[in-house]
């Protein structure tokens, strides 16, 4: 008897034919997958045509038909499938970016494709042979952001059906795109315009921060240049308000800040830009606090400190850890620096052991290039007046 829909879904553990030798395979983990079993000069072959749901009944009939034409002709389909050119997505990446490139009339649209892609996309499918990557594939990579980052997300979207539509130009995958959104992506994930984007920590959007950090470089005090000096180092509040003379080595323009003070308990060095060492004011003993409270001496800035400067400036609900966010997502999306000079960047450690093995060092030399391109980014010194900041 044929299969219905319905006994796909519900059938248990063991192999369910279809007809003309095509079966369900019922794993005792419930996992489901399609078989063609057919004959071809006396020896007998399984072709695997993908998993259940991502391959509906009417998708394995079709494929199971497809086959079963190039057997008709003589073919083997285990042998045509291999014959077929390996591609994996990040080489097709690359060579979509390529194709575009002259087409583009600004030349940031390839290093913000790249960025994305290289931050989001890479770790999971950079190296997947793009006629096997599934909708379960996209979806991994996509709802980690859908909800935090939806902007962020509908581009990468867009992005991963190009690529992938591109390999099927090149006739190197068949079949529909799993990243497509109408009529198939629609269905798992929310809509885009629904979706608010959900952050720990209130953030500035990247756009704004040099006119942001114009306005305040016009405030006097402790806070306001400690303030600054977070921004520009994309570190940490209490990493800052804690920073003693001693930790600042001069010579090679770095903060060493030691492991006691570290929330990984790593000893992290961060590169310091003309920027960010000019905020740094008068240097003291090497026991003194960089950013000694003005009333309190011998002791920090209290941690509201700096959240007051962007109260008296009317961001109310911006705060300043939120500044980190905005870093990530000014790097992430508008430079092609590497997923993991980004995060070394933040002191981050990387959640994939086996992607953090090969990180062993911290990168500093290409974290100084990524630290003196955010200066140069908020040194805009052609900020045009804006009312988005009312400093008192």
């Amino acid at each position: 008897m044929v299969l219905s829909v319905r006994k796909v879904e519900s059938a248990g553990p063991g192999k369910h034919g279809d007809g003309r030798g095509l079966f369900l395979l019922v794993k005792p983990t419930g996992a489901r997958s399609w078989v063609l079993r057919y004959q071809l000069n006396g020896r007998r072959r399984d072709l695997g045509l993908g998993a259940f749901p991502e391959v509906t009944l009417a998708n394995a009939r079709e494929k199971s038909l497809e086959a079963r034409r190039l057997i008709s002709e003589g073919r083997d389909p285990l042998s045509e499938r291999k014959k077929t050119k390996f591609l994996s997505f990040k080489d097709a990446a690359s060579a979509l970016i390529e194709s575009k490139r002259s087409g583009w009339k600004n030349a940031k649209h390839a290093a913000q494709w790249s960025s994305t892609l290289n931050t989001y996309a890479m770790p999971k499918l950079g190296d997947l042979d793009v006629k096997v990557i599934e909708t379960a594939d996209v979806v991994s990579v996509l709802k980690p952001i859908w909800n935090e980052k939806p902007e962020t997300a509908s581009r990468l979207r867009q992005r991963v059906e190009a690529i992938l539509d591109y390999a099927t130009v090149l006739g190197v995958r068949v079949g529909d795109n799993p990243a497509r959104w109408r009529g198939h992506l629609d269905h798992l994930l929310p809509k885009p315009s629904k979706v608010r984007a959900v952050r720990h920590h209130a953030a500035m959007a990247y756009a704004n921060t040099p006119a942001f950090m114009a306005a305040l470089a016009g405030r006097q005090g402790v806070s306001a240049r400690a303030l600054a000096f977070t921004v520009l180092t994309a570190a940490r509040s209490g990493e800052t308000r804690e920073m003693r003379w001693k930790e600042i080595d001069f010579e090679n323009r770095m903060w060493i800040i030691p492991a006691q003070r570290m929330k990984a308990a790593k000893e992290h060095r961060v590169p310091l830009s003309d920027s960010a060492l000019k905020l740094l004011g008068e240097v003291g003993g090497d026991n003194e606090l960089v950013f000694g409270s003005e009333t309190r001496p011998g002791r920090s800035i209290s941690d509201m400190s700096m959240t007051a400067v962007l109260r008296r400036m009317k961001l109310d609900e911006i705060t300043v850890h939120g500044f980190r966010s905005t870093f990530r997502d000014w790097a992430g999306e508008t430079t092609g620096f590497p997923r993991e000079v980004i995060e070394a960047a933040l002191a981050h450690q990387l959640k994939d052991k086996a992607e953090a093995a090969y990180a062993r060092g911290d990168m500093l030399d290409k974290r100084r290039e990524l630290m003196a391109a955010w200066a140069k980014f908020n040194k805009n010194e052609n900020i045009v007046e804006t009312h988005l900041y009312v400093v008192q």
